[in-house]
């Protein structure tokens, strides 16, 4: 499966605007068929096609899904815990895209 160049681009580039010590432990890892993004080994965001997905602490899955364009990622055609797609829609400006790194970082760090 390819997934989108252009917004793998823009998440690396995201990236390096994070202090140091959090973009120097980013990795990229094909995984699902697309491009995830690492930190210290923990999936933060990745790519599947066109859609964004993002590991999410299990606290703050219910609000993540009342937003716009988010659902429950479902790759193997049940819901995977603290998953969800993002609609490309939902990231065009930098600040969401921002908005859904963090999260995943959030998320790779509580699991530290």
């Amino acid at each position: 499966m390819a997934y989108n160049e252009l917004l793998a681009h823009r998440i690396r580039q995201a990236l390096l605007l994070l202090p140091e010590e959090v973009h120097l432990s980013i990795t990229e890892k094909k995984m699902f068929g697309g491009l995830s993004f690492l930190f210290h080994g923990k999936m933060t965001v990745g790519i599947i096609k066109e859609e964004l997905i993002v590991r999410v602490i299990a606290e703050k899955m219910d609000t993540v899904l009342e937003r716009d364009g988010v659902r429950p990622m479902d790759f193997t055609n049940k819901p995977l815990k603290e998953f969800v797609y993002v609609i490309p829609e939902v990231v065009h400006r930098e600040s969401e895209l921002n908005f859904w790194i963090a999260l995943g970082i959030e998320h790779a760090k509580s699991k530290l």
